[in-house]
């Protein structure tokens, strides 16, 4: 949760958002679990200052530029792992349809499992990718998969596909006047993009492998990177989903489809893995990188989440996961029976904020609920809400100059459910000048291993709250009857 984007219910022009508490908690989990996949162009926006009037007028390519830095934290610089990655571009480009093409690689400030190309050659992979992956020729898959955007000009065209769907929608709405017919439009030109995207994403792998195989990378790179991107991803859900009920939908093919085409096309190239994968040599490069959230927007450490920039501080019921992300932070327990929210607003200084909980941006409060609390020192009030089948305890405190949201849902809520969110509302304080001076990020470590290690003893070293064992095997790419080697590196992730 950060300054940039304080939560998508936040109030616009001193006019409260209506949520209905129904579906709210839902549309915020659905929201807080998308990490990963393609950038697209009005999602999750904050944009920048405006520029100086007298100063040159942005191009499109750096206004695009400018709005993707605002949401995934800015730049990471890490000078030798730039240039590491230059180095890989320089052979990918050598190798390429186009090697007339220039490319620019911008290291992104996030903690998600992304990358993707403009229309312009700029390539953006978030630290997050960075950090799964294990080898050279995996991180190669991944930039010549995202040039391939390039020079099939999937990116260009993606561009136009998304202006015309707004156009529709707008037609739709503004000329029409039907709502109904405007989503049904909208939907529609939705479904057509992504099918489109996922035929664009089909296409890039296989040139994507073309080009990295030519330049001398291993061919399988990106058969082991999908694997380790899908093996992430039900490690973060905490169980396996069925990729079918995404694929129609989504804007990349499901992971298992992906990792059947990657080898298929990688056999065009090669029988089996090279040793060309450079392993040893891209972990060392990856001795310190910041793992996780960046403390400068708010981390999370088991239950507790943390804040040092806005100085405040939380613990979340017990058995609770929590998630940071740029709009909220996000927690769920019992395979989403029970659901947090935190998001900051901005309230009217003179308002009072029992007030503002039955101000009409949540439906169905009890009003008769309603009551004046006091949060560490802090004045807040509290609610409760009903939305069948799912039972809402609401906060709203203030903290300097703005208002601190929880909202909690559970199904069959119950007196001892509500006891437990109490508690944890009543853990919102401020941090102390030593909190906030010793919090400091997650990073990686590189290990070599001796002949005494075992993955079981070395992922008991990592500074992880749950499933150390798992979370190794998945950082290091190992799959469950691998066992270590001594002599080789390993990732471990430490304080």
């Amino acid at each position: 949760m950060s300054r940039r984007d304080r939560g998508i219910t936040r109030l616009r022009g001193g006019r409260p958002r209506r949520l209905k508490v129904a579906g709210a908690l839902a549309i915020a989990l659905v929201l807080g679990a998308c990490s990963g996949g393609a950038y697209q162009p009005g999602r999750h926006i904050s944009l920048p200052d405006p520029p100086n009037e007298r100063a040159e007028p942005l191009t499109p390519a750096q206004r695009e530029h400018r709005r993707i830095l605002a949401v995934y934290g800015g730049a990471y610089s890490n000078p030798r792992l730039e240039d590491q990655l230059n180095t890989t571009v320089e052979k990918l480009v050598a190798s390429s349809e186009r090697p007339d093409l220039t490319y620019k690689v911008t290291i992104l400030n996030s903690p998600a499992v992304n990358a993707f190309a403009l229309p312009t050659g700029q390539l953006y992979v978030t630290r997050g990718l960075l950090a799964l992956a294990n080898d050279t020729s995996e991180v190669a898959s991944v930039l010549s998969h995202e040039m391939a955007h390039v020079i099939a000009r999937h990116a260009a065209i993606r561009e136009d596909q998304i202006r015309q769907a707004a156009l529709v929608n707008r037609v739709a709405s503004d000329v029409l006047g039907d709502p109904q017919t405007s989503a049904m439009a909208l939907a529609k030109s939705k479904i057509a993009l992504a099918t489109f995207s996922r035929g664009q994403e089909f296409e890039a792998d296989g040139i994507g492998v073309g080009i990295s195989s030519r330049a001398g990378f291993d061919a399988y790179g990106a058969t082991r990177f999908l694997t380790s991107m899908g093996r992430n991803a039900e490690l973060r859900s905490g169980s396996k989903a069925d990729p079918r009920t995404q694929e129609f939908i989504s804007s990349h093919p499901a992971t298992p489809e992906r990792i059947a085409n990657a080898t298929l096309n990688a056999r065009q190239y090669s029988a089996g893995g090279s040793n060309n994968r450079a392993r040893n040599e891209y972990l060392r490069y990856l001795d310190g990188l910041v793992y996780g959230e960046d403390p400068s927007e708010g981390f999370v450490r088991g239950r507790k989440f943390l804040h040092p920039k806005l100085g405040f501080t939380f613990t979340a019921p017990d058995g609770f996961v929590l998630e940071n992300t740029p709009q909220a932070v996000f927690g769920v327990k019992d395979g989403g029976e029970l659901a947090l929210r935190l998001d900051v607003v901005r309230v009217p200084a003179d308002q009072k904020l029992a007030d503002y909980l039955k101000a009409g941006w949540i439906e169905n409060i009890d009003e008769t609920s309603i009551e004046e609390v006091t949060i560490n020192g802090l004045p807040g009030a509290t609610a409760t809400a009903k939305g069948d089948p799912w039972g809402f305890r609401l906060y709203a405190i203030r903290f300097g100059s703005e208002v601190y949201r929880f909202i909690f849902a559970a199904k069959n809520k119950s007196p001892e459910l509500d006891r437990q969110f109490r508690e944890a509302v009543a853990s919102f304080r401020r941090m102390s000048s030593a909190e906030i001076r010793s919090a400091r990020p997650l990073r990686l470590k590189i290990v070599t291993v001796t002949a005494r290690d075992t993955i079981e003893r070395l992922a008991q070293r990592m500074a992880v709250s749950d499933k150390p064992v798992e979370r190794f095997r998945v950082l290091n790419g190992m799959d469950p009857n691998d066992k270590l080697t001594p002599g080789d590196m390993v990732k471990l992730i430490v304080e």
